[in-house]
């Protein structure tokens, strides 16, 4: 069932957990998703959903289509808040390219971590299978906790953000499964890079290199029909080869930065992917 909470007492009728102590999650609620039929005795893994800018969980959620995911897959799905800023839009603290704009330093990969260290206090969650997923300032966020929280991150899922330019300032200590997800006519956070940030592709390079895996991005003549709006298959996969996390890159031929996502099939493909990269 997908439920709206802050994990107090019998709040969805799933959990008898007490209130959270951590001040950061006190402060800052969230939101998730309990799969219908939860059985406490079982390990379900965790997609964290970061929404973009200006945007909020419960949209991000819904234009995601993973409200349904948790039910029909047995997942959970938490999908927080970004901090407000001065003009009233929601936002994580990424990195130098996103979304910070007032300089505030806010903290966002400590109260991610308490985040996770509350649903699993309230929920049996599978560890090896936690998963970041994020569109836009979300995705750019999902690159800073497979950085900075590698040892708790199995994989991300990255659409229309990427990693830090200066790749020096990402330094996973374990290996995490990246799959960066891109329009090609993304006007927003442009395909190919700008000065702030880099291009997809290198983007999915930087964690080849982080990884230890092959160097050369290769098309694996396969594609996923995953917009509305577009023709046939549209979206391109290619991938470095891995033998430890992975480096994925799903190109989607004439995507914007908003694509029209086909359900189920989107969250289906996301899911799958996710799935097939649990950490060791």
């Amino acid at each position: 069932m997908a439920v709206a909470l802050l994990l107090t007492a019998n709040a969805t009728g799933c959990s008898t957990s007490p209130p959270p102590t951590n001040a950061q999650v006190l402060a800052r609620p969230y939101d998730i998703d309990v799969p219908a039929g939860y059985d406490k005795t079982k390990a379900y893994p965790l997609i964290v959903l970061l929404h973009g800018y200006g945007a909020n969980g419960f949209v991000q959620d819904a234009l995601f289509g993973f409200n349904a995911l948790a039910d029909a897959r047995g997942v959970f799905v938490a999908h927080p808040d970004g901090t407000l800023d001065t003009t009233a839009k929601r936002f994580w603290n990424a990195d130098d390219a996103c979304c910070d704009f007032g300089r505030t330093g806010v903290d966002d990969v400590a109260y991610l971590n308490a985040l996770l260290d509350d649903v699993i206090a309230n929920f049996n969650v599978d560890q090896k299978r936690i998963f970041f997923v994020g569109h836009s300032n979300g995705a750019f966020m999902s690159h800073r906790m497979a950085c900075d929280a590698s040892a708790r991150v199995a994989a991300i899922g990255a659409l229309a953000g990427d990693v830090w330019k200066d790749a020096s300032k990402c330094n996973p200590a374990s290996p995490v499964a990246v799959l960066q997800i891109h329009g090609d006519a993304d006007a927003e956070v442009p395909y190919d890079g700008s000065s702030l940030e880099p291009s997809a592709p290198q983007s999915v390079a930087t964690w080849a290199q982080k990884n230890g895996c092959a160097a050369e991005l290769v098309d694996t003549g396969s594609a996923l029909d995953i917009d509305n709006t577009l023709a046939g298959s549209e979206t391109q996969v290619a991938r470095h080869a891995c033998t430890s996390g992975a480096a994925e890159l799903w190109t989607i031929k004439g995507g914007q930065h908003v694509p029209n996502f086909k359900m189920p099939d989107w969250g289906n493909d996301v899911f799958e992917w996710l799935m097939a990269h649990p950490k060791p």
